[in-house]
């Protein structure tokens, strides 16, 4: 079997790349264990100073890089190159703490002396998917690996060429070569590889389905797992919010990456006061700022989608939620011509029982849900089996941040847009998955965290 790698902007074949056997599996399995004691014995600084070296590196090459990104999957040349720069600034923060992350912490108890230990689990498997290709997979190997593990990266199949560059981003820096290493194989190879005794823990960043299936087969084994599922982020717009800015940032939080992102915001909950002139601004910010075309232009705004089976999905969503009562304003058909475009896309009056009020929409469509007052705009914004992010607009921070300390989600924003950070811990909870990436808690995801008594 070969992986194909194909122009989501022209439907081009850029390169076939063949799967490895169960021979080469086994060989990289196995080299992988045995690098992991020898790097787990490494000292912190050393390690430190690769992350560091591999920053550069990736600043150096960021054109390059940004355009492998955009020619693979399709994302906007500018977000490609912004993708980058996240993965060097997440080199540059851990090789800067690390160290204090790890450090051993000392708690008082009736011992002489007590403290808490971080140790490496071995070898984790990372598993991560298309639409942030560089970003995934450094988000969950940067932590990881800073901690003393080897990682295995598993990703996406129609990714693969910036697979093979990440992992040759690593060894240009100095990292041993077994200790990261990209695995060219399929999902049947991947689930056996989740059970094998050699593989410690697995990192998944993909849909609801997948990580039920993946924390099965781990928990079977009792193995740690760290799930990042899917989202359908609440944008909840308060009726004293400033409504120019407001509707800006919501094209933003909708149409970056062609909506193809987890935490997009995905629900737009307006009070009814303000939701017809919500409407009518973001309709017309839509037509007039979302220009679709080559991603490698500058100019363009819209980006197409990964794959032609993910817009076709799109598309059949968005006509059975018309079919259901919601009321198309803008876009909501395929774009004609070469690549998987679809337009940037309005649904109002979105309510229960449609496609668009349950599922998440993962491309360029947003669903407006008008509610009568903040209280409803809290329980439409909860009543999901999602909890990725949300966020609240108003002019009022406090009453924002009370709103948001209501949200069942593990990522609340006030007149912000949700994002990741590496100072800040990633994750969701429900259906969205457990566990959390980034800050020192994803650090501490995967480690054995041992207490040391002393008399």
């Amino acid at each position: 079997m070969a992986f194909t790698s194909i122009n989501p902007a022209n439907g081009r074949l850029l390169r076939r790349i063949e799967e490895w056997d169960a021979k080469r599996l086994e060989m990289t399995l196995q080299q992988a264990a045995s690098a992991a004691p020898v790097w787990s014995s490494a000292s912190i600084s050393e390690r430190s100073r690769l992350f560091a070296k591999l920053a550069g590196l990736l600043r150096q090459r960021q054109d390059e890089l940004a355009r492998l990104i955009t020619e693979e999957m399709g994302k906007l040349i500018k977000e490609a190159r912004a993708e980058i720069e996240k993965c060097a600034l997440a080199c540059d923060h851990y090789a800067e703490h690390g160290a204090a992350f790890l450090a051993d912490e000392i708690i008082p108890s009736d011992a002489g002396k007590s403290y808490i230990n971080y140790q490496p689990l071995g070898t984790v498997l990372a598993i991560m998917p298309w639409n942030f290709p560089f970003w995934q997979a450094f988000r969950c190997a940067i932590p990881a690996l800073l901690a003393g593990n080897t990682v295995l990266l598993k990703l996406a199949s129609n990714v693969m060429q910036c697979a093979l560059a990440i992992e040759q981003l690593f060894r240009e820096a100095g990292f041993p070569p077994d200790v990261f290493v990209t695995l060219l194989i399929g999902s049947e190879q991947t689930q056996k590889l989740i059970t094998d005794p050699r593989v410690q823990a697995v990192s998944l960043t993909g849909s609801v389905e997948a990580g039920r299936q993946v924390a099965a087969s781990a928990g079977q084994h009792l193995k740690k797992t760290v799930l990042e599922l899917g989202g359908s982020d609440a944008f909840i717009v308060l009726d004293d919010a400033d409504l120019a800015y407001t509707v800006e940032q919501a094209r933003i939080a909708r149409f970056q990456n062609a909506g193809q992102s987890c935490i997009a915001a995905k629900r737009f909950i307006v009070l009814d006061s303000i939701a017809d002139e919500f409407v009518e601004r973001f309709k017309w910010e839509i037509e007039q700022k979302l220009l679709a075309g080559d991603p490698l232009h500058e100019a363009t705004t819209l980006a197409p989608l990964a794959r032609a089976d993910l817009r076709d999905s799109l598309h059949r969503q968005v006509t059975d939620s018309i079919a259901q009562g919601a009321q198309p304003i803008t876009g909501c058909v395929p774009l004609e011509g070469p690549g998987n475009y679809y337009t940037p896309s309005l649904l109002n009056h979105v309510k229960p029982g449609m496609r668009a009020y349950h599922e998440e929409l993962f491309g360029p469509v947003a669903s407006i849900i008008q509610v009568r007052d903040e209280q409803e705009a809290v329980h439409v914004a909860n009543a999901t089996s999602f909890g990725l992010g949300g966020s609240v607009w108003t002019r009022d921070s406090e009453r924002g941040e009370r709103l948001a300390r209501k949200l069942a989600c593990g990522l609340a924003f006030v007149n912000g847009i949700v994002k990741s950070d590496p100072r800040l811990p990633f994750g969701g909870v429900k259906d969205s998955g457990y566990g959390r990436e980034l800050a020192y808690l994803g650090m501490r995801e995967f480690v054995n965290i041992q207490t040391v008594w002393i008399k």
